[in-house]
């Protein structure tokens, strides 16, 4: 099934599968331009219908294209405007992007506002040890962590261990107080549960989720915006205070790009960490023999961290994009206007681009993974990302004894882009010092 694919169905049975299962030979499937066939209902879609490139060397290509558009606003507008008071309007990443922040400008507004945003954040040029510096933080969070599963026979990597870890970090690096942690979860666990592009995104459950999302991400911003009105009015610690008083050469978000880049980064500044350290931990236990490599050999936890980045990615596809001019691409032609989904799950296990892409390897060579995308886009909090999983799988493998799966496959949140298991139970004979 080499090149273009003709005809929905499949396409969509494949691509928009909570669980991702795509075809890793297929080129670009072509979802065509008809209406959506009324047995895929999927309300608010564009009547363009998105084109899916699949393979690494197309992807790559893509990501340095400039014919490439990451801004939403040029999207195809919805098929059909929906009557007031439906549920089915704009989907919910519709609504979560209230205004453009840095992975849905373009240049020049993306390149001036992540400028201003990268020292406050990963350091250089400015303060290049930023990331760094945090390490012992992180150590002595992944230590205590570790040491409230001393004497239990049964703990859970996900609540336990996963979560707390990525989302007190990025607490401290923004001034996000700790204390509102359960209140930000429930919004972004909520606006999670209502994005869905599958078959089921038309039935009551839903559409019920969607209203429900929609209230989420109003509150999530607003707690957005009062934060950064506090520290407008009393500086304070973190990236949060030093992006709202920036004063230097490059300033100039309006309220409201901030407040979308401020939820950008306390979602992104952990979700994806935590589904990353869960399948870190998931896979090294159904790879026993890789597991007590690691655990042989500590100083491989650097690229077995990049690994397991190519092996189970958090992201599996991206949906924002669309093309701005007509792209020759893979023997085809994805046409001016045309919206555009990159799986990076398919590209991250391409045969043609990784050696036997299905195996686990913590010495792999020349791993240029997609996990953190490429090109201008690159994963802003990619050296955090690093660092926290390095030090958390590390740790978890040097000083968890004889770690066993109690469920296999564990449960999985039911999205489409973003992949990662809800729970991950593990019976443990303890906790070494």
């Amino acid at each position: 099934m080499e090149g273009v694919q003709p005809g929905l169905p499949q396409i969509v049975a494949e691509l928009l599968d909570a669980r991702l299962v795509l075809d890793r030979r297929v080129c670009v499937l072509r979802a065509g331009r008809q209406p959506i066939p009324a047995e895929f209902p999927r309300p608010g879609v564009p009547t363009a219908l998105p084109d899916v490139v699949s393979t690494y060397q197309e992807i790559v290509a893509l990501l340095h294209d400039p014919r490439v558009s990451s801004d939403v606003r040029k999207l195809p507008n919805p098929a059909s405007a929906p009557a007031e008071g439906s549920a089915e309007t704009e989907p919910i990443t519709e609504t979560v992007i209230l205004e453009p922040n840095i992975i849905t400008q373009d240049p020049p507004e993306h390149d001036q506002d992540r400028r201003m945003m990268m020292p406050h954040f990963v350091g250089p040029p400015h303060s290049p040890h930023l990331i760094s510096d945090l390490e012992p933080e992180i150590r002595r969070i992944v230590d205590g962590l570790l040491a409230t599963m001393q004497g239990k026979t049964r703990i859970d990597a996900v609540d336990e261990f996963a979560y707390p870890l990525p989302v007190t970090v990025i607490c401290k690096v923004l001034g996000v107080p700790l204390e509102d942690e359960p209140r930000f979860h429930r919004w972004i666990e909520t606006a999670l549960d209502a994005l869905d592009f599958g078959p089921e995104a038309a039935s009551e459950e839903i559409r019920s989720r969607l209203a429900g999302g929609r209230q989420a991400v109003e509150e999530f911003g607003q707690f957005a915006a009062e934060l950064l009105d506090r520290y407008a009015q009393q500086p304070g610690p973190g990236m949060l205070s030093a992006m709202v008083n920036e004063d230097g050469p490059e300033t100039g978000m309006s309220k409201g790009v901030l407040v979308s880049n401020a939820l950008l980064l306390i979602f992104a500044g952990h979700e994806t960490t935590v589904s990353l350290i869960a399948h870190s931990v998931l896979t090294l236990l159904r790879h026993p023999d890789a597991l007590e490599k690691l655990r042989r050999r500590p100083e491989l936890i650097v690229p077995g961290v990049e690994e397991l980045l190519r092996f189970e990615s958090s992201v599996q596809f991206w949906h924002t994009r669309s093309a701005v001019e007509d792209i020759e691409i893979a023997g085809t032609t994805i046409p001016k206007g045309a919206p555009i989904f990159l799986a990076y799950g398919s590209a991250n296990r391409a045969p043609k681009r990784f050696a036997n892409p299905d195996e686990l390897d913590l010495e792999r060579r020349d791993n240029q993974h997609l996990g953190f995308s490429q090109g201008i886009h690159f994963c802003f909090g990619a050296p955090l990302a690093r660092l926290e999983v390095q030090v958390a799988v590390g740790e978890f493998v040097r000083r968890v004894e004889n770690p066993r799966l109690v469920e296999d496959p564990p449960p999985y949140r039911h999205n489409q882009i973003f992949r990662g298991p809800c729970h991950v139970l593990v019976d443990i004979d303890g906790i070494r010092d």
